[in-house]
């Protein structure tokens, strides 16, 4: 202060300079954040603000900027960028298949899922179920699908297979017969055919298969008295009767009398219910000619036919002996000595009968019990 000539007392002029020295204050570089970057206002000079950003896909986590302080440090501590969000992933729509035609299974594809994320461009789908183009069995299949980011966040997702077996209604064996089906003997597409007792034979369509709207194709067939006709003028009309459909033993011999054919008649008695089993009729030819008879049960052949058969056959009138002819009309064995039931059968049962056959065989055992 100071005073003049006015005793007034003046204040004295203080003038501050301004300190320039923090314009020269430089703090670190800032180094780059993972999966981000930053953006300084002044670069790393004093009061510079450096304000952070993640990229696509990322969060940050920390403070957001920092700024360069007098001291030649930054503010706050480093931020980071973390992934926090988890893929999109996206699964075939759920289906339903129909099993395929005489099977209880059904081929089913699709295609594989798809998965984005907006952090990471390699991604790992894994998968728990059947593959596409797996055969399902029927019912209900969940398919399920699964991915990881690097971050170790996970997106699921899941689809089902529905797979139907179309059925019919139950098919009833026909009344003196048997049905014999493949696949599951109703479902889709499975073949059902239909088979008689001995001495009975099948009328109408054998054959009948379950069609995809659930109904069987055709009627049912009946099991009917196989009608054989004895007034017919050949051999081979007699025969036809027969093919594929009964075999044949013929017992010959030269008259009712004869001991061998007694004896055979005897055990043939008691056989009927076995050789029916086994799809056997018997024919007689007894005697010679003038008084020969030939016969099914108490049926009576013509004497023409009898004639054919002894020749066709190859079948003697001077001893007693039988043929043994399959379902074709092969001749499969022959016997000059009287034979007990039980050879017969364990002989037709081994080289005659088929493995179907000696399947219901095993079946029907007790039938003649």
């Amino acid at each position: 202060m100071y005073s003049n000539s006015n005793n007034e007392v003046a204040e004295e002029e203080t003038h501050h300079t301004p300190d320039l020295s923090y314009k020269f204050v430089r703090c670190p570089m800032v180094p780059h954040i993972q999966h981000g970057s930053y953006v300084c206002s002044r670069g790393f000079f004093f009061q510079s603000r450096c304000d952070y950003s993640c990229f696509q896909g990322y969060q940050i986590e920390g403070g957001r900027y920092r700024v360069c302080q007098e001291w030649g440090s930054w503010s706050g501590a480093e931020p980071t960028c973390a992934d926090h969000d988890p893929p999109k992933l996206k699964c075939p729509l759920s289906r339903v298949k129909v099993a395929e035609p005489g099977k209880l299974t059904a081929t089913v594809s699709w295609e594989r899922p798809t998965a984005t994320d907006m952090a990471d461009r390699s991604l790992k789908i894994l998968r728990n179920g059947p593959e596409s183009g797996s055969e399902f069995t029927e019912g209900q299949h969940v398919i399920r699908y699964k991915v990881y980011d690097q971050a170790r966040n996970m997106a699921t997702c899941k689809f089902t297979v529905h797979v139907e077996v179309r059925r019919c209604p139950v098919l009833k064996a026909p009344l003196h017969g048997y049905l014999s089906c493949s696949s599951e003997s109703n479902n889709y597409g499975a073949v059902c055919e239909y088979h008689c007792d001995p001495g009975y034979e099948t009328s109408g369509t054998s054959t009948r298969i379950c069609l995809f709207n659930r109904n069987w194709s055709d009627q049912a067939a009946e099991c009917v008295l196989m009608q054989i006709k004895t007034d017919v003028r050949s051999a081979g009309a007699l025969l036809d009767q027969f093919y594929e459909k009964r075999r044949l033993l013929i017992v010959s011999t030269p008259s009712a009398s004869d001991q061998q054919y007694k004896l055979q008649n005897i055990m043939l008695q008691s056989a009927g219910c076995g050789l029916d089993l086994r799809h056997v009729t018997v024919i007689e030819l007894i005697g010679s000619p003038t008084q020969e008879v030939g016969r099914i049960k108490e049926q009576i052949l013509q004497p023409e036919v009898v004639e054919g058969l002894r020749q066709a056959l190859q079948i003697t009138r001077s001893y007693f002996n039988m043929v043994l002819l399959d379902e074709v009309g092969v001749d499969r064995e022959r016997f000059i000595n009287p034979t007990t039931s039980e050879e017969l059968y364990t002989y037709i049962d081994e080289y005659v009968l088929t493995e179907e056959e000696q399947e219901r065989m095993q079946l029907n055992r007790d039938l003649c019990e």
